[in-house]
Parts: C-alpha cells; structure tokens; sequence
C-alpha cells in the first residue's frame, strides 16, 4: 500500500460510526440509503483500499452522488475529513477504470486554456439562445448524453456569448489615487456566465482605490479535482502558480468561493512535491474572497429607511466550512446603505448546486434546493445574496422554478448598487 493510500485509509479508520453525520447530510435526508452518508463513504473507501470491494456502479454511484459540502465533517466529533476521503475514491475509480474521453479533454486541454474553452462555450451558447438546446430537449435527445441532462438545460435561462474576459479592455482598471494593487482571477463561472458579477466586482474595486491587473491564466482546477482527476489539478495549480508568483500584486482576489478556496489548497494539492508547495504556500498568502477583502475596508454609512431593501444571504459551502468565512460577509451587508438584513434559516446547507451536480444529478439536486427555497419563503426578503458562481446560477434558477419575486445578487452587485461612497469613487 502506498503512503497516500496509507493516509487515506487511516483517516477512513478514524470514523467511529456513530451516525451523526446523517442527521446533516443533505444527500441522505433525500435517499436514507446508508451509502450516502459519510460513515458509509468511509467504509466503501476502506473496503476498496483493504481489496474486498469490486469497482463498480455500486461502489462509483454513491461517491458521486456527495456534494462535497463537508456538512458531515463539520459535525464529525473526531473530525474525520470524509470529502477528502471521497475524492480519493473517485480518483482512485478512474485510475483503475479510466475516466471517460470527455471529461479528459475538458480537464486537459479546455480549462486549463480559457481561449480555447471560449470557442466551445459561445458555440455552446449561440445554440442555446437560439433556441437549439429546447428542441434538442423537446425530442428527447439530450437524454443521449446524459440521463438528467434534458431536465438540467433550463437551470440557465440564457448564456452570454460575450464572456468577461472579452469585456475587459472597456472597463476601468485604474483609479485616479491608486492605494493598492489587486490581480484579479476571475472564475470560469462568472467569465462563461455571469460576467455581469465580474464587471461589478471591478467597478467596487477601483471604486475603493485598487489598480486592478486581469491576468491570463486558466481554471482553478477544483472540477477536475472533485471528479477525481488529480493530475489535471495538479498541473492547473501549478500553471496558475507560475502565472500569479511573477505579479507585481498586493493580493490575489477572486469573488468566487470555490476558486478562493481551492486556491488555497494549493499546498494540499501539490503535497509530495517540496519545491512547488513552498511555492504555492507563498502564493496563497496573497489570496483573499470578496468579502473577506472589503469587510473591514468598506466605511460605516448614513442607513436611509426610505430605500431600505430587505436581503437574505446563502452561506456557499466554500465559504463557511471550507474558509470559515462567515462573519466576514455580514458585516459588509451591514454596512451596506438601505439594508435590512434578515438571517435565512439553514443559510449554511448546501443549495444542491455543487459546481455541476444539478446537472448531473438533477432530481437530487432539485430537492435540495426545494428546502432552501422553502427556507427563502419565511424571511420575506426581496433580495437572496451569495458569493459563487453556482449558487448563484441554482438559486436564481430555484426562484423562477418557485415563482418567487426575489432577486438573486452576488454580493458585488449589491455593494455597487447600494454603497454612494464606492460608487461616487468609481468610472
């Protein structure tokens, strides 16, 4: 047995089944199948690694059906770090299996190069707004692909086919009294789909004084990590590495919770290699989210009750338990003009978007966005706000599904909407 199977079997041994994590698993409240939750992730990991278990659906099934949401470790009295334990799995299902020719090509070759993932994401985009993915739908096609697909091809409304990155050069990168300098990584989310929550987070950054620097780089590489392709992460992280160290930059930010957080991982990552984890550990010193950033930077401001909008924030998994970001956030909503913040029960529970699962576990994923919905439904608020990507994208799509009249903002457009100062500061 080698080091690193070593290690995730003695972590796996540490679960001392005594079923707490069921009571916290979203996943688990939906199917009551013991394979779903965490002591049983750890016991099919163990059996695989001990030999006794055979690599199939039965085994692969259930370790992708986790959200990765660490819901379970959060809760876990000995802390047994069961996410990681998953991901070993799933790499460890691809190693011996193979990993499917597609997803291959999108961790290797589309990703870690965004001019590339471009052509195919517009190609992709010109056919859904015109209406191509709807007949495709309609005859039943999509479900070639993918069996849930067909039911996922309306989570997003509408595809921009002109990406943030294309934007770029007509923004304002530099204020006139510059007093910090900030490279900007932007997330495959929000330059693919959502470049209106990157132009926003621009514009609050110049607005509060930073010179802000775009560089090229490619994705962070947390979707090939959770799929299991450990490889390709890798050498995402080192790329990203190489691109970010040679910056003349304060601090490396990102508004998107999953690439901060695995940004910071970087180390973790690269573990076996000497040389680039002291790079990386460098690195990582600089990275900062959103809030995490503004929090303490954004000045306490005159509340005017006659603009006051109600507003709820949604905890994204790699916020709260991933970072422990979770005060940072509210304070910057509290010091938002015309903001009466209101708590959202459960803010902490995953939507059920977990990068790509409410597309490829659709059901599932929608049943755990009806509770967060329901959950949205008891504050009243006018506003849902968060800080990913995907969230974003789950829970706007989960207010039109519910018929709610309920705005789903990034916390970035709400900071440029609301906040005089920044604004009167910015282009």
């Amino acid at each position: 047995m080698s080091e690193e199977l070593q290690t995730v079997y003695d972590e796996s041994a540490r679960c001392n089944k005594c079923g707490f994590c069921q009571a916290v698993c979203p996943i688990f409240d939906i199917t009551k199948d013991e394979r779903s939750v965490a002591r049983g992730h750890n016991a099919l990991v163990r059996k695989l690694i001990e030999g006794d278990l055979e690599l199939d659906p039965e085994f692969k099934d259930p370790l992708y059906e986790c959200l990765l949401c660490k819901a379970c470790v959060e809760n876990c009295f000995p802390g047994v770090l069961t996410n990681k334990i998953v991901v070993k799995g799933r790499s460890e299902y691809m190693q011996q299996v193979g990993e499917p020719r597609m997803m291959h090509f999108l961790f290797h070759k589309l990703l870690p190069d965004q001019k590339k993932m471009a052509k195919y994401i517009r190609f992709l985009a010109f056919g859904k707004n015109a209406g191509m993915s709807k007949m495709a739908r309609s005859l039943g096609i999509l479900k070639w692909f993918r069996r849930d697909l067909d039911k996922a091809e309306n989570i997003v409304e509408k595809m921009p086919t002109r990406f943030f990155r294309d934007r770029v050069d007509s923004l304002q990168l530099l204020p006139e009294k510059p007093v910090t300098k900030i490279a900007y990584f932007v997330g495959c989310g929000f330059n693919f789909v959502l470049p209106h929550c990157s132009e926003a987070t621009l514009e609050v950054l110049v607005g509060h004084g930073a010179e802000v620097v775009v560089p090229e780089h490619g994705c962070c590489g947390l979707p090939a990590y959770v799929y299991g392709d450990l490889e390709a992460a890798r050498k995402m992280a080192r790329k990203n590495i190489e691109t970010f160290e040679g910056l003349d930059a304060d601090l490396i930010l990102t508004e998107c919770a999953s690439c901060s957080s695995f940004l910071k991982e970087y180390p973790e990552v690269l573990e076996g290699d000497p040389g680039w984890v002291e790079r990386a550990e460098t690195l990582i010193k600089r990275v900062k989210g959103f809030s995490e950033y503004l929090h303490d930077k954004l000045p306490d401001q005159e509340q005017d009750p006659g603009e006051s909008v109600k507003v709820t924030y949604h905890d994204p998994c790699h916020m709260c338990r991933y970072q422990d970001l979770k005060k940072e956030p509210r304070e910057l909503l509290q010091k938002i003009p015309g903001v009466e913040m209101v708590e959202l029960a459960e803010s902490d529970r995953c939507c059920g978007a977990a990068g790509s699962y409410n597309v490829l576990h659709y059901d599932q994923s929608m049943r755990v966005l009806d509770r967060k919905m329901d959950n949205l439904k008891k504050t009243g608020a006018e506003v849902l706000t968060t800080e990913c990507p995907s969230c974003c994208i789950q829970l706007g799509y989960g207010v039109r599904r519910a018929g709610l009249q309920v705005r789903v903002v990034h916390i970035s457009e709400l900071v440029r909407e609301k906040c005089r100062t920044v604004r009167a500061a910015g282009p």
